[in-house]
């Protein structure tokens, strides 16, 4: 009981910590903020806790987009670890109860051909019907044990078999979960990273084109400051959608980063990506936001867009640093807008 009460006050204290620092920071008591602070409050994640003493010791509060980053980098990969972890677990058992019926199987089937050959030599040695009669029953009878072994190894393979097949969805589910964004569900930069590389190998083995848009919300912090977090969420969800229905086939749409967006469109020459940005951005800036829960209007929403297209022998960085300055073009030029490398905008400022 002693050991249940330390605990208890262990954890109340991670637990009020947790919910001060909520508080002193104005933030949203959201289970994940406050999973975010009870991790900082137990210390459980050293490296957790230095981002976070790094951006308080500039004397700001971690904003929106730190906290997502945060669970995103510290939280949520522990959470997939745990899982698989425990996946690969139950894999390794029904693996071990495999090997063990399978096993058992050798050793009725061994035993088996001991009784066929210690009959045939009773056979052989028999001189009357009722050993005759003797033997035969015998090798009827274990005919028919060796008959069950059979049957109840061949159910039990089966339950095997489903069983990893479900073992194997689950692991399909946790890869792909790893993946994903989950306020967005788009893919995450993690993916996105190892997308664009994979890309960029491909198009400089095949000579195939290759382009990026990278794609920001205009004004976003307004939306957070004016109207609050969730509102802020629904704008994101609202853009993620937007972006979804107009990318298809191998290309792939990431969220780069708080309010920011990545699509990579392989075989996609300039002019092309171009179009596609373009589309993305007029679907945006057709739809209008609401706020649930009072039905009360609250305009549109506007992206801006950078396009950039692969260059020969170049890096994913240097094609998203490229991409990222016609973005901020883009923002520096009125926003709500495309802007490619080969726009004058970009060369002025290249010359500049």
């Amino acid at each position: 009981m002693t050991g249940q009460s330390g605990e208890h006050e262990r954890t109340m204290a991670f637990a009020e910590i947790a919910l001060g620092q909520i508080k002193a920071l104005r933030q949203p008591a959201t289970p994940r903020n406050y999973e975010i602070w009870y991790a900082y409050a137990s210390g459980h994640y050293p490296s957790l806790n230095q981002k976070i003493n790094e951006i308080l010791a500039a004397g700001n509060a971690p904003t929106e987009a730190d906290l997502e980053q945060i669970y995103g980098a510290y939280l949520a990969p522990a959470r997939f670890s745990e899982r698989l972890d425990k996946v690969g677990n139950q894999v390794m058992d029904e693996i071990d109860q495999v090997m063990a019926m399978i096993d058992a199987a050798a050793g009725n089937a061994s035993n088996y051909s001991e009784s066929l050959a210690d009959a045939s030599q009773k056979l052989s040695q028999s001189r009357d019907r009722e050993s005759l009669r003797a033997i035969v029953e015998g090798l009827v009878q274990t005919a028919r044990d060796m008959q069950e072994s059979n049957q109840e190894l061949e159910a039990n393979l089966a339950s095997s078999k489903r069983e990893i097949t479900e073992l194997q969805s689950s692991l399909e589910m946790v890869r792909s979960e790893s993946q994903i964004d989950p306020l967005t569900q788009l893919y995450n930069r993690k993916y996105f990273d190892e997308r664009l590389a994979h890309a960029i190998d491909e198009a400089h083995a095949t000579d195939e084109a290759l382009s990026l848009l990278i794609t920001d919300i205009d004004h976003f912090k307004a939306f957070n400051d004016n109207f609050g977090h969730l509102t802020g969420d629904q704008v994101l969800r609202l853009v993620a959608m937007s972006v979804k229905q107009n990318v298809k086939g191998q290309d792939t749409a990431s969220r780069y980063g708080g309010e920011e967006f990545a699509i990579v469109l392989p075989n996609t020459v300039l002019r092309s990506a171009i179009t596609v940005a373009d589309h993305i951005r007029r679907a945006v800036m057709t739809k209008e936001l609401m706020k649930r829960s009072t039905g009360e209007h609250l305009g549109r929403v506007t992206v801006s867009i950078g396009v950039a297209t692969l260059h020969k022998g170049e890096t994913a960085q240097s094609l998203i640093e490229r991409a990222d300055a016609c973005l901020y073009t883009a923002k520096r030029h009125g926003r709500n807008r495309v802007v490619c490398e080969t726009d004058p905008e970009v060369e002025a400022a290249k010359v500049a």
